[in-house]
């Protein structure tokens, strides 16, 4: 995407900003310095303002799954990113101006500003949220563990697979932003959990959150011990990956199993994506098998958000960040890192730290 261009810490100084643009399509895996592009823009400030907006300026960068999909130009849930469009992605951002009273200036936020340093934002927009900081938080849980990740979580578990204290649950992806918080929230509610991971260090982690068991899938003998460990056969499956862990999930369910598809990271960046084989064990076995977007509960987030921040206070949810450093320039990467599972909790990329001053503003 070029070279970095010098910036002042106090972005309004410069007479520019930077965002991220898609230049062009994958057609399977996003290849960094093709898929996107830099753009420089012209600097934009109060003056830039209509009555309800607000100018933010990017702190952190969520780095989601869901991404790639994104970028396919097909239906789906949301509107696919157009060319040349800047990035789509969920940041915290921190007010520079503002022309709506319900957001000062230095309050902090989370809105769909996308991959850019700065970005206007009108106060009517539904994904514009202040950020609270919550008790033993700090603001990066606004994108994860009390934010979209952690709500996706806790709808999926406990709206879409209705755990229950008893029930046996496997979560695919379990180290990652929504997976570790599924397993947490289904052990909180009495549940016998079996995580599946993609190394030993995140084995690891998983049974320090609390997973009765946790398997590595990158074990060469991973489908003999998956079977060894699911004898008393699935109640719930969270699953965040697709492919072959559904697959051997599919032949492990109990009948009127509860299949929560939340994602399917292992085939998004496929030219050719495969389904399981075994797909009538739905009908055999009276699957109930539910795909869901975290935006289908809308109307329940303040509620949801309520337990995940009182679970969290009272340290009953732990969490982990995977934070990128280098600004815009580190989100391209860090995104097809992201699918080789370089993460283990959360992925973010730091634009700008809180403590990171503004300056004269503007």
């Amino acid at each position: 995407m070029g070279n970095p261009i010098p910036r002042n810490k106090n972005i309004m100084a410069n007479s520019t900003y930077q965002s991220i643009v898609l230049a062009q399509r994958p057609k399977a895996t996003i290849i960094p310095g093709e898929t996107f592009s830099k753009k420089t823009n012209p600097m934009i400030s109060e003056k830039d303002l209509k009555d309800g907006d607000i100018l933010i300026e990017t702190l952190y960068l969520s780095l989601d799954p869901a991404m790639r999909g994104w970028l396919n130009d097909r239906r789906s849930y949301v509107p696919p990113v157009q060319i040349g469009e800047t990035m789509r992605g969920i940041a915290i951002g921190r007010v520079l101006a503002t022309k709506a009273p319900s957001y000062p200036v230095g309050s902090i936020v989370t809105c769909y500003a996308g991959w850019t340093e700065l970005a206007i934002i009108n106060s009517s927009n539904p994904n514009l949220q202040l950020v609270n900081v919550p008790s033993n938080g700090k603001i990066t849980d606004a994108l994860g563990v009390v934010g979209p990740t952690g709500l996706t979580a806790y709808f999926g578990m406990l709206e879409v697979g209705q755990v229950k204290a008893g029930d046996f649950v496997v979560v695919s992806g379990a180290a990652g932003a929504t997976g570790s918080v599924a397993c947490q929230i289904a052990k909180l509610k009495g549940a016998k959990v079996l995580g599946i991971a993609g190394s030993d260090d995140k084995v690891k982690w998983l049974k320090e959150l609390g997973c009765d068991d946790a398997l590595n899938y990158k074990d060469p003998n991973f489908a003999t011990n998956f079977k060894e460990s699911t004898k008393d056969l699935i109640d719930v499956f969270f699953d965040n990956v697709g492919g072959d862990v559904l697959e051997l999930a599919l032949s492990r369910a109990k009948a009127h199993a509860r299949f929560v598809m939340c994602g399917a990271i292992s085939q998004y960046n496929s030219a050719q994506p495969v389904g399981p084989k075994n797909i009538s064990m739905v009908i055999a076995m009276r699957i109930k098998m539910q795909g869901f977007v975290v935006f289908d509960f809308a109307k329940q987030y303040a509620s949801a958000a309520k337990d995940l921040t009182q679970w969290l206070a009272e340290g009953k949810l732990l969490r982990k960040e995977t934070i990128l450093k280098g600004g815009l320039d580190a989100a391209e990467q860090g995104l097809v890192d992201l699918y080789n599972g370089i993460n283990t909790g959360k992925l973010l990329v730091e634009v700008k730290t809180l403590e990171e001053g503004v300056g004269s503003r503007l």
